[in-house]
């Protein structure tokens, strides 16, 4: 199968540091790979409303939840770029992952089992030095992807706060250089053994 990348831009502003940061990433896979960028912020979904104990649940799947789904499943490599938020993903990020709880449970999608094996990547900049501070984020992709049943290649993470500092993180910038080119592993829920 020809690798997919999608990459979730989850800022709530274009050119961001980690949209820059996964850029640069990108610009190292190789030529026949097949990227895909759908900024969270140009398709907004709407509020997600837990239907899971209605007898009637079935969720509309039209226009941007539609278009993010159908993308989802057509990924074999998803990568969620959030910035780093209160310590964990952006708001629109967040309301993406909760939509895959609805895409678990829609009729004719077999979400869980068609993302089983897939890789989950995440990158990240944060306005911390201290990279201790995004693990409620790396835990966030790591768990869901466990979930899942993904395989996890970790996240990336870069340090910047005004518009193109990251740029300036010469070890961020690095790590980008690589970072693709590993291999991800079973994810596993923090608490297995």
């Amino acid at each position: 199968m020809t690798r997919k990348f999608l990459f979730v831009l989850g800022s709530s502003r274009s050119e961001s540091n980690t949209e820059l940061l996964a850029r640069e990433a990108a610009a190292q896979l190789p030529a026949e790979v097949e990227q895909r960028w759908i900024r969270l912020a140009e398709h907004p979904l709407p509020d997600f409303t837990d239907l899971r104990h209605d007898t009637d649940h079935i969720r509309p799947t039209e226009g941007n939840v539609a278009l993010l789904l159908n993308a989802t499943l057509e990924a074999t490599d998803l990568v969620i770029a959030s910035p780093l938020y209160w310590y964990s993903v952006s708001s629109l990020t967040k309301r993406y992952l909760d939509y895959w709880s609805g895409w678990l449970r829609t009729p004719g999608v077999d979400f869980k089992g068609t993302l089983a094996g897939r890789n989950l990547w995440g990158v990240s900049a944060l306005a911390h030095r201290e990279e201790e501070v995004a693990a409620p984020l790396v835990g966030t992709l790591e768990t869901s992807a466990a979930y899942m049943r993904m395989r996890f290649g970790g996240v990336l993470l870069g340090n910047g706060s005004r518009p193109g500092d990251v740029l300036k993180d010469s070890d961020a910038l690095v790590r980008a250089k690589t970072f693709f080119a590993q291999e991800p592993v079973p994810a596993r829920f923090p608490y297995e053994k």
